[in-house]
């Protein structure tokens, strides 16, 4: 049997979760990721008129957080590759009556958009799913811009050694579990650690963020490293 790309499994799993994946967020992450992202909004200063990009959106959270900051006279795209995932975006796009959220179907490697378009460009819990971190991060360096401002929220590595034991104990043997009791996704919720066991620490990221050419790096750890905020400008001109 051919052996599946990060690319092609990243999206079976995808659109298969789509129906639970608000809920799942919600009970592995015990509703932190809600409090992360509240936090992360408030550093990132967003003001009513701006344009933003909200890249591998899912489900459209993030972009509908950005929809209600920018107000009708911004405007803000959430682009994600999986369709099923963006149904539920647009789903609450309908139900908020927002006319100023768009969803688009792209792909995060390769952003359907001209240079310099947004004042910001998030990636929540999306950037572990990519098959090349440093593309993605280039891309999104590429269409905010000049003084945007590009953010990452994810989960990253945490430094004690005996939190990170904790950490990937829970995300190898219990969260699989969650996934298999309340979404009957056992394997999918199995990729969900692999891509998270992989992704760099913070450090490390801070200094892709540097190498797709963005400033100013800023670096904010949650709940003792499992996720982290990273937010960079692009040079103004």
């Amino acid at each position: 049997m051919q052996q599946q790309t990060k690319e092609e499994r990243v999206h079976h799993v995808f659109e298969k979760i789509y129906k639970r994946y608000d809920r799942m967020n919600s009970i592995i992450s015990f509703q932190q990721h809600r409090l992360w992202r509240k936090e992360v909004m408030k550093r990132m200063n967003v003001s009513k008129g701006d344009h933003t990009l909200d890249v591998c959106c899912g489900t459209g959270d993030w972009t509908m957080a950005l929809a209600e900051e920018v107000g009708p006279s911004g405007k803000v795209v959430g682009l994600d590759f999986s369709v099923n995932m963006l149904s539920v975006g647009i789903k609450k796009k309908l139900q908020s009556k927002m006319k100023h959220v768009e969803f688009e179907h792209g792909n995060a490697m390769e952003l359907p958009f001209d240079d310099d378009q947004f004042d910001f460009v998030t990636i929540g819990f999306g950037l572990r799913n990519v098959p090349d971190y440093l593309q993605v991060l280039k891309e999104m360096h590429r269409v905010v811009k000049p003084g945007g401002k590009v953010v990452c929220l994810e989960t990253s590595q945490p430094e004690s050694p005996v939190f990170k034991r904790l950490y990937y104990f829970y995300f190898r043997n219990i969260m699989p579990l969650f996934g298999k009791l309340f979404a009957k996704s056992y394997q999918e919720y199995s990729w969900l650690h692999e891509s998270a066991k992989d992704f760099p620490g913070k450090d490390e990221l801070a200094a892709m963020f540097q190498q797709a050419g963005l400033t100013n790096v800023k670096v904010k750890s949650f709940t003792g490293g499992v996720a982290a905020m990273h937010l960079g400008e692009k040079q103004s001109l």
